[in-house]
């Protein structure tokens, strides 16, 4: 920055600090300055503005209504230049302290295992994990992030990064199809067990079908409702009946053999995945660094 920027920002810094204390003394003061330069320093600042910038008398130094006006602005850039220094700071700084974390259930669970790799890399992060399919408010029960699949409740008082996309897919435990059979297309699923999730707005979830270009919605005669995500993939590995499930969650158990991926062809686009801060946080760079470790790890192909 040049000797001349830097003479105008000091010149604004000393023009701030007379019009908050009403005083080119105490501002001498506050600043660490003496009141001569302060007196010059807005004599300059009036000279290129080309305005006056106070009205003074020998009892009070009151801003003009140019000075409201530029006083606005100045603070607004003032404090702009301060929060990038912190932004940039903070980005600088190795990822320290606790990070509250909460995670839909199931999808949570997947998750937890990568977390070991985090730790590895940023050991001054201590994580406080929860594990639940509700809504949370990220501000009023202090969350640094929330990880929500699906639709997201508009509010502007949220900072909101997409972390990946998902597929559904039907899938059954290999004991159950030796029972029952196996599936080689849509139309016998109404002959089949089904076991179906119960959203939170207390409605059964039907199966999102792929037919070539398009999608249908199937809802089949469940056997077994569940409104947990995990037991309803722990269901489908008892042998209980098909289940949709998303990719990313059952993708661990269909590589150990739990469960088998069913008409791989009718699998649908399913719900986005987001990670939620409150706008109250600088993004300090112990929750960037868990942001980018989720956004990372899911975007890695399920099969990883």
């Amino acid at each position: 920055m040049s000797e001349r920027a830097d003479a105008q920002i000091n010149d604004i810094a000393a023009f701030i600090a007379v019009a908050q204390s009403g005083s080119f003394t105490r501002a001498a003061e506050d600043i660490g300055s003496s009141k001569s330069n302060v007196g010059k320093a807005v004599q300059r600042l009036e000279a290129r503005l080309g305005t006056r910038l106070f009205q003074r008398t020998t009892r009070a130094v009151r801003l003009t209504e140019d000075g409201e006006t530029y006083l606005v602005a100045a603070k607004d850039a003032i404090n702009g230049l301060r929060d990038a220094e912190q932004q940039l700071a903070s980005r600088r700084a190795e990822p320290s302290g606790r990070v509250k974390i909460d995670l839909p259930a199931g999808f949570g669970r997947l998750l937890l295992p990568s977390f070991i790799h985090l730790r590895d890399k940023y050991p001054k992060l201590t994580l406080e994990v929860a594990l639940t399919d509700r809504m949370s408010d990220p501000v009023g029960e202090g969350w640094d992030v929330v990880v929500r699949i699906g639709a997201l409740p508009e509010d502007s008082e949220m900072t909101v990064r997409k972390l990946c996309d998902l597929r559904l897919g039907l899938y059954a435990s290999p004991d159950y199809l030796t029972r029952r059979g196996q599936v080689r297309s849509a139309s016998e699923l109404g002959s089949h067990d089904a076991v179906v999730f119960r959203g939170p707005t207390g409605r059964l979830r039907a199966w999102s079908l792929r037919d070539g270009d398009a999608t249908h919605e199937f809802a089949p005669q469940p056997i077994l409702v569940l409104a947990d995500g995990q037991a309803l993939v722990e269901a489908a590995v008892a042998g209980f009946g098909i289940a949709q499930i998303l990719d990313r969650v059952a993708q661990p158990y269909v590589d150990d053999g739990r469960l088998v991926h069913l008409l791989p062809a009718c699998d649908a686009d399913g719900p986005p995945v987001h990670a939620i801060i409150s706008l109250g946080q600088k993004m300090a760079a112990k929750t960037r660094a868990v942001v980018n470790h989720l956004a990372e790890t899911l975007q890695q192909p399920s099969g990883k």
